[in-house]
């Protein structure tokens, strides 16, 4: 379950900071050096983040694996930067991610309660208050009017004496839009994480090895068990990938109840499940359904990882509608708009896709300049760098935008398989 039931094993923890690590800005490679200075350690001990977990003051279903089993260790630190922190931990002998939009507990407000209930959290509010409330946060993080019943991995748990705990720690997830669209999305879609859990204010996603510009093909392909080897290996592997990509470019326009739009595209920010890199989640903690999307695997599957810049339509037409003199005030990191100087208004709707990124901030390191192996002819070779060139830079005419002509999916998505047949028939 996308919330795995936040209050229902009763573990409650402190993770205000979390374990000792080392506060370097942007992502730590396993390479790099982690002698950085220290945060005090006596700030960051787990006998101190785990002094709430016997008060009741935080909850999740994560804390005890923390704080009694110690079945959840934490390794190192990805990422940490004005407040937002990744680490990577070992959970139950497997790696997860663990994240949170802001270092401290104490960050997080509360929303607005009645008077009458702020003393007390909201503890002793109707249900059908609180879920009023719930809505009000879904709304402001990614601008959705959800009913109750959308609302099922949020929701919040049964009654009982940690209660207090409990909504304090959902409100504190709540306020951090990526739990928001990654617990909405559990077993809606392939290509995002699946939230395992959460204890006060970090939450535990699956862990898959990021995308870099350091890898020839991206993505960590090279050195794992089963990893394709060679030229032809290598090509087989980017071919499945690509059509992985196109099928989230798919599936995130089409399949949800609103297209979801991707503001901040570039390796580091997806991953490749496979049998190269991860199981499912299902199998990493039996409480999770192992079924549909969520127990779909299939090779050199495309996972978005970091989806702190995505946006459903709604959300994104509020962000993109802003003052302006000219178009270059309506790019918003990958999302770009026109600006109408009539009334020096962006318009609310974005004028590239996905798509577009995609085939310029991916598809031309794959394809730009060969792909080294004889088994796919060069005429196709030429034909998807042709493609790829067509998407992404469709070079729109003046006072049109420059928007991926749609046919460019398809010709795409046909030479793509194309191109795996020529390498099945090298096989034989």
């Amino acid at each position: 379950k996308a919330f795995a039931s936040l209050s229902g094993l009763g573990g409650e923890a402190r993770f205000s900071p979390p374990w000792p690590d080392s506060p370097g800005l942007g992502l730590l490679d396993s390479r790099d050096s982690l002698s950085l200075p220290l945060l005090p350690r006596d700030c960051l001990s787990p006998s101190l983040q785990c002094q709430e977990y016997r008060g009741g003051v935080l909850a999740g279903d994560l804390c005890e694996d923390l704080c009694v089993t110690g079945t959840l260790r934490y390794r190192r630190c990805l990422y940490y930067e004005r407040g937002k922190k990744v680490l990577q931990a070992d959970w139950r002998g497997r790696p997860v991610i663990l994240k949170a939009k802001e270092e401290a507990f104490s960050s997080f407000q509360q929303p607005g309660l009645p008077e009458a209930a702020a003393e007390d959290g909201g503890q002793d509010l109707p249900e059908a208050e609180l879920l009023l409330l719930l809505a009000g946060e879904v709304r402001n993080a990614l601008g959705l009017e959800l009913s109750d019943g959308s609302l099922g991995p949020l929701r919040p748990g049964t009654r009982g004496r940690r209660r207090r705990g409990q909504l304090a720690s959902l409100w504190s997830l709540v306020r951090q839009e990526e739990f928001v669209l990654l617990s909405l999305l559990q077993g809606l879609s392939r290509h995002a994480l699946p939230v395992l859990g959460a204890c006060g204010h970090f939450y535990a996603v699956e862990y898959l090895a990021a995308g870099s510009p350091r890898h020839r093909a991206l993505f960590p392909l090279d050195g794992a068990a089963g990893a394709p080897r060679g030229s032809r290996g290598q090509a087989e592997a980017i071919s499945t990938m690509a059509l992985s990509f196109l099928d989230l470019v798919s599936h995130f326009d089409a399949d949800l109840s609103h297209r979801l739009h991707l503001c901040d595209i570039k390796p580091e920010n997806f991953a490749i499940r496979s049998d190269l890199t991860a199981k499912p989640a299902c199998q990493i903690d039996a409480s999770l359904p192992c079924a549909g999307s969520s127990a779909r695997t299939t090779p050199e599957e495309v996972v978005a990882i970091d989806v702190d810049m995505a946006f459903f339509e709604p959300k994104m037409r509020e962000i993109l509608e802003q003052n302006c003199t000219g178009d270059e005030d309506c790019n918003f990191f990958d999302c770009f708009s026109k600006c109408d100087l009539r009334v020096h208004r962006c318009g609310a709707e974005r004028v590239n896709s996905n798509l577009q990124v995609i085939c310029d901030k991916i598809f031309r390191h794959w394809f730009s300049s060969g792909l080294r192996t004889s088994a796919v002819p060069v005429q196709l070779q030429l034909q998807l760098r042709d493609a790829v060139q067509e998407c992404a830079d469709p070079g729109g005419t003046a006072g049109s935008p420059p928007r991926a002509a749609p046919g460019v999916f398809w010709k795409l998505q046909r030479l793509l398989q194309a191109m795996q047949r020529e390498l099945q028939e090298a096989e034989k």
